[in-house]
């Protein structure tokens, strides 16, 4: 399963319950770092490399939420969301060293947007 898959079954409609915060306040983070994406590679490296900063810092957080003993989402919704902030970090390095595309990033941020949107997040 690659880490667009993973986004898109993240928050499925099976998957209710908030990961601390509302989902309104997750939903509004992610369209602000994923603005800053997609908008980054035409306006200069620094720029880029600010985004990725604050994309990383999101999936950093979600990470350690979902690490903590006390997260009451199921086990594997967990796992998923810890992976994809793996995969985050990682790509992120590689769009700076090796040139890889952000879109991937931002494809990734948009279907955890859109889970959470169907969850009743942003309204």
């Amino acid at each position: 399963m690659n880490a667009v898959t993973l986004a898109k079954t993240a928050y499925n409609t099976s998957s209710r319950a908030p990961l601390g915060t509302s989902r309104g306040i997750e939903y509004d983070a992610f369209a602000k770092v994923t603005h800053q994406l997609s908008r980054a590679p035409s306006t200069g490296f620094a720029n880029l490399a600010a985004a990725l900063h604050e994309n990383r810092r999101l999936w950093t957080l979600l990470a350690a939420d979902v690490a903590d003993d006390g997260n009451a989402l199921p086990n594997e919704l967990r796992a998923r969301i810890f992976f994809l902030a793996e995969f985050t970090a990682d790509h992120s390095r590689k769009i700076l060293s090796e040139g890889e595309d952000v879109s991937v990033l931002v494809d990734v941020n948009t279907a955890i947007m859109r889970g959470l949107r169907q969850s009743g997040g942003a309204s």
